[in-house]
């Protein structure tokens, strides 16, 4: 808790001070596109289909419906979660037996070179083959220059685990 409100504080300082050194833009942040189709086919390339499973998941299958893996993605949940520019949804692809193959950052306003430094030094990848159980005890330190950007990806993050684990679909 006193590392979320420690990195809490270094984001809504540092937002402050860039905000006071720097002009005001007119416009918003470029948006950058990220396909759903794109992210689900980097993990599962035979992925034909995907399916709502329920309220959270979607099952991913092939052309012979042969489930491949589940996907979940907090676009339509998370809205009021903002990063340095504007919402940060996450995907979070899975196998079938819950281990977690991917997270990505979805469609978003983010500057490019923040997004790139999280990638780099492997910030998405802290989930990847962790069940979700063991995902949500993951702990993520701070990130310099980038501390926004992660800090509203790992609100995303919380809320999908949280969410997913209560109802994922292959354990049904």
């Amino acid at each position: 808790m006193v590392e979320k409100l420690l990195i809490a504080f270094i984001c809504i300082s540092s937002a402050v001070v860039a905000q006071e050194n720097k002009p005001k833009p007119d416009v918003k942040p470029l948006l950058h596109e990220v396909s759903n189709k794109d992210v689900v086919q980097s993990i599962y390339p035979d992925a034909d289909k995907v399916i709502k499973a329920n309220e959270y998941w979607f099952k991913v299958s092939d052309n012979d419906n042969k489930t491949l893996g589940y996907a979940m993605s907090s676009t339509n949940f998370c809205k009021t979660v903002k990063g340095y520019s504007d919402m940060t949804p996450v995907m979070i692809i899975t196998d079938r037996n819950q281990v977690i193959k991917k997270v990505s950052l979805l469609t978003n306003r983010e500057s490019p070179g923040y997004v790139s430094k999280l990638e780099k030094k492997g910030f998405f990848n802290l989930w990847v083959g962790k069940t979700l159980k063991e995902a949500k005890k993951v702990r993520v330190d701070g990130y310099t220059g980038a501390t926004c950007t992660a800090l509203a990806v790992l609100k995303n993050v919380d809320f999908l685990l949280n969410k997913g684990m209560k109802d994922f679909p292959g354990m049904n």
